[in-house]
């Protein structure tokens, strides 16, 4: 038994209640939405140890449940529950930062299973940046990053980071100076790498790039070096803890 705390986002009323049920007798704490306004509330106010997303949701879809869940910086592991025909939407969810995905129908066993591997995950690899005393804020010419609140301020703007964006923006700076290939960081940051493409990668630092970039066509802190991977080329203007 243990008091992990499932959040479980469903509108199918027999397909809810019996993954509860099943999961309740797995040992796990499982609270409920049938819709995505709910589900997504639910999941920023209850802080839930991982999210169970199905897509197809009334109210509010299942994507943008995710979209605005990792746009207001929460990092809280995702496993999307997919109808079958939804793999455009699987894999825009993976991009979006969820952390793994079942296409319906799947079995309690290949649940479980799915639900411990993306814990088992996620847990290592959060402290790599919340340990404060790794994560400095780092200042540059135009920009601070830190680390600890997951923002960035460009030319006096702060924006919010992403679970995923903060990762990755670590793990450059951390080998600033060297390039950092894409199976790299799908290895390091998503901590697996059967992900479906390594656009992934690209789909989120080009994002990362609107956020700390002047002009992302022309970046200078996170550069494209071609056919190898990306660097971080930008030297604090002060160097902090390594």
């Amino acid at each position: 038994m243990n008091d992990t705390r499932i959040l479980l986002i469903e509108d199918e009323p027999d397909l809810r209640a019996g993954l509860q049920h099943n999961l309740e007798l797995e040992g796990y704490s499982i609270d409920t939405a049938a819709d995505g306004k709910q589900g997504l509330r639910k999941a920023l106010q209850e802080n839930p140890a991982l999210i169970l997303l199905d897509l197809m949701l009334p109210v509010l879809p299942g994507i943008e449940v995710l979209r605005q869940l990792r746009a207001a910086g929460h990092g809280t592991p995702v496993i999307i529950l997919s109808a079958k025909g939804q793999d455009r939407d699987k894999v825009q969810g993976l991009e979006l930062g969820a952390d793994d995905y079942l296409t319906k129908p799947f079995t309690l066993s290949e649940l479980t299973a799915r639900i411990r591997a993306v814990l088992r995950r996620t847990q290592v690899r959060r402290p790599t940046i919340q340990v404060e005393e790794a994560a400095p804020v780092l200042q540059f010419q135009d920009l601070v990053i830190d680390f600890k609140r997951f923002t960035v301020t460009r030319d006096g703007q702060e924006i919010q980071l992403s679970r995923y964006e903060a990762e990755i923006l670590r793990m450059l700076v951390d080998r600033r100076g060297e390039v950092v290939s894409r199976q790299d960081l799908l290895r390091k940051v998503w901590g697996y790498v059967h992900l479906p493409t390594t656009r992934t990668v690209d789909n989120h630092i080009a994002r990362l790039r609107k956020k700390v970039e002047r002009d992302v066509d022309a970046p200078v802190h996170v550069v494209t070096v071609h056919g190898l991977g990306y660097c971080f080329e930008s030297k604090p203007l002060a160097e902090g803890k390594p």
